[in-house]
């Protein structure tokens, strides 16, 4: 009797994401309202946050994704605080077809960090001796829709020489099939 290997199927090598490691790339707080905590009566204080996502390939299948936050607290035209930080992950991937690896490393890995991040921001403004701040949680996936959207209209608008970004559907497969039918 001979005996015969069968061949790997799909299910014996799933696509795989692998956290390799998750650090603080960088933090800075900057409390130019302490000691001074009282505000003006009937004065309510705005809080102004942005937060950005990067990817910094580190290998052929490893990359790091950073969450980057500022928030500031202003009154009128007094800053209050300002905090900055700089989260990011090492991340591998294993056996993911190359349309998926961008909402991946866009959508997914800032999903899972986030938490971390929102700690981080929650304990380092409590610290600061402001009430802490707890970020309500984000939609990647959303974010990146609206974003490949803005890119496609840009593109469309924009007349030929410009290199096209990658289309929806490589993307996003399910926006081009309905958009064909």
């Amino acid at each position: 009797m001979s005996e015969t290997t069968p061949a790997p199927t799909q299910d014996e090598n799933p696509p795989r994401l692998h956290v390799v490691s998750q650090y603080l790339r960088n933090a800075s707080f900057e409390n130019p309202g302490a000691p001074n905590f009282q505000r003006a009566e009937g004065e309510n204080p705005e809080m102004k946050i942005d937060i950005n996502v990067d990817i910094n390939d580190t290998a052929e299948n490893e990359h790091e994704v950073g969450l980057k936050i500022n928030a500031a607290l202003m009154q009128k035209d007094t800053q209050l605080f300002l905090c900055t930080l700089d989260y990011a992950a090492l991340v591998r991937l294993e056996n993911v077809p190359e349309q998926n690896r961008r909402p991946i490393l866009l959508v997914e890995v800032p999903r899972q960090i986030f938490p971390f991040l929102r700690k981080i921001l929650h304990d380092i403004t409590r610290d600061g001796g402001w009430p802490p701040l707890l970020l309500d949680p984000i939609d990647f996936a959303h974010l990146y829709r609206s974003e490949m959207q803005k890119q496609s209209e840009a593109n469309s608008a924009a007349e030929s020489d410009t290199p096209a970004m990658p289309d929806l559907g490589t993307l996003v497969p399910d926006a081009v099939d309905k958009g064909k039918k």
